[in-house]
């Protein structure tokens, strides 16, 4: 896996770079932990599609898809 490419490297030759740069642009931001709307800690990770859960206070909610703002 190069740095260039990185997760859309599951893609191999297909559907060009300018895709699987802005793939790899939403797929950095929803896998880093995010702060949680109500504890205000780090430890938000997404579950599936719109689900998340906070590691420190255990909640789950539903919100945006791809990562919180």
């Amino acid at each position: 896996m190069t740095k260039k490419i990185s997760h859309a490297g599951r893609f191999g030759v297909r559907y060009g770079n300018v895709v699987k740069a802005r793939l790899n642009k939403v797929e950095d931001k929803q896998r880093k932990k995010q702060k949680c709307p109500f504890c205000k800690y780090p430890s938000l990770k997404r579950k599936s599609t719109g689900i998340w859960e906070c590691k420190k206070c255990g909640k789950r909610f539903a919100a945006h898809a791809y990562y919180i703002e």
